[in-house]
């Protein structure tokens, strides 16, 4: 493993446990570098080639990572360490096939320097030049870098990439719902307010008790069938319908009501194999402008390529909060179905 400690103002020496809002700067690219193992990697999370572009510049804490969804294996809640989430810095998956699913990225805290607040409020600076900043060696190991993303090849030449979202098993740990101490960080790391937190809570109990009642006690679950909060109820049969808007980046939508979206829905609350979840139906009503067509994104369980051949739209700001799913800060984009917006002109 990397030599973490080796670095003055790594891991623990920031100062204490980061919290939400806290102004850093992210470490040279030599720096970084020199804290990662033989695969790339600190504690096993990866440093990936697209994370470079930001090294040198200085960005607030969006909240404190202390804890994730697996979204490839769906088994549960994960634990992580030192590992923060900044504000607005996603990757842009140029070293990963181009990659839209544009995930927030993971930054272990060996990375990053706590820096004092500035005249201009901590705004972001401009990135150091990765070229400048590595020096040969760091060249070097930033070439070995790009080469992990790609792991293999299937035997019909198919990439297999690896990053952050494909390792984060390997950098995490179990996590199960009912451990306090997750809670009390959600609110010491102000990732959540103390109102924000009584209500998750409260949603999160009741959603266990209806999986408990639709498993065990079927009879005795009469709130919505069983479904969980906020409730979905998608009733069709065999296909689900279409629409075509040929929505653009920048454009302007109003996202639906939930009770018309429902109504394009089968009964596994999916549109032509797009769930449309919970949590999305906090955003009905409001208005967003498209980030961008989805068309291929990383499968985080086998690492190859995905194309999507339908319409997928994600739109700017609109995120899984995480309030009714143990407060995953993860923000990860909610994909859309053209059929579920329409323009504003």
């Amino acid at each position: 493993m990397g030599g973490r400690g080796s670095l003055p103002g790594g891991g623990i020496a920031l100062g204490g446990p980061l919290r939400a809002g806290d102004l850093l700067e992210i470490r040279p690219a030599e720096e970084i570098l020199a804290t990662l193992d033989a695969d790339g990697r600190l504690d096993g999370m990866p440093f990936m080639p697209e994370m470079l572009q930001f090294c040198g510049r200085r960005v607030r804490v969006e909240s404190r990572a202390h804890k994730t969804c697996d979204s490839a294996f769906a088994s549960g809640y994960r634990r992580l360490e030192d590992t923060v989430h900044l504000r607005g810095l996603r990757c842009d998956g140029g070293s990963h096939g181009g990659c839209q699913a544009a995930c927030l990225l993971f930054w272990k805290t060996a990375w990053l320097r706590r820096v004092e607040a500035d005249g201009d409020g901590g705004a972001p600076g401009a990135p150091a030049p990765p070229a400048a900043a590595e020096g040969a060696s760091g060249g070097e190991r930033a070439a070995a870098l790009l080469a992990r993303t790609t792991t293999r090849r299937t035997a019909g030449g198919e990439p297999v990439y690896t990053c952050q979202a494909t390792e984060l098993r390997a950098a995490t740990r179990p996590l199960r719902w009912w451990d306090p101490r997750q809670y009390v960080q959600d609110l010491t790391s102000r990732n959540v307010a103390p109102a924000e937190l009584l209500a998750g809570l409260l949603v999160l109990l009741f959603n266990k008790l209806q999986a408990a009642n639709r498993r065990f006690l079927p009879r005795f679950a009469p709130i919505a069938g069983g479904r969980r909060y906020p409730f979905v109820a998608g009733r069709l049969d065999g296909a689900t319908p279409a629409a075509t808007l040929g929505l653009q980046p920048g454009e302007l939508v109003r996202i639906k009501p939930k009770a018309e979206i429902e109504r394009t829905l089968d009964r596994r609350n999916r549109n032509r194999g797009l769930l449309f979840d919970g949590e999305m139906s906090r955003y009905c009503g409001q208005t967003a402008r498209v980030r961008a067509r989805v068309e291929r994104i990383i499968d985080e369980r086998s690492g190859r390529m995905r194309h999507l051949p339908t319409d997928c739209i994600i739109l700017e700001g609109v995120t899984c909060t995480g309030r009714s799913m143990q407060f995953c800060p993860r923000r990860i984009y909610d994909y859309w179905r053209e059929i579920w917006l329409e323009r504003v002109s």
